[in-house]
């Protein structure tokens, strides 16, 4: 079991190591979104994690599960906001969401 208890440590450091290469690659970017606004100038509807992984993948063809991400409450305002993704239990990368007023 010495074998399978070193490949299941070497398998565990890799999985560390995927997940930081994907913090360092999900920081450099930012994920692009257009809403529609309402008259008060909130956004008509809102922008949720499922919208954010599905832009995500098709803007830099990076995969994600929505649960990864830490958004609490749907994002309802133009500009930027951080999104923490948790990729391992030890490595949280930090998204920008940028959402801009459709046109």
């Amino acid at each position: 079991s010495c074998a399978a208890f070193s490949s299941a440590r070497l398998l565990f450091a890799q999985e560390l190591e995927d997940a930081k290469q994907l913090k360092a690659t999900l920081e450099k970017l930012t994920v692009e979104l257009t809403a529609k606004l309402g008259k008060d100038g909130r956004l008509f509807g809102s922008i949720t994690s499922k919208q954010i992984a599905e832009q995500l993948q098709k803007d830099h063809g990076i995969k994600i599960d929505k649960r990864k991400m830490d958004l609490k409450d749907a994002i309802r305002t133009l500009g930027v906001t951080n999104v923490n993704v948790k990729l391992h239990h030890e490595v949280t990368a930090v998204l920008k969401v940028h959402v801009a007023e459709e046109a």
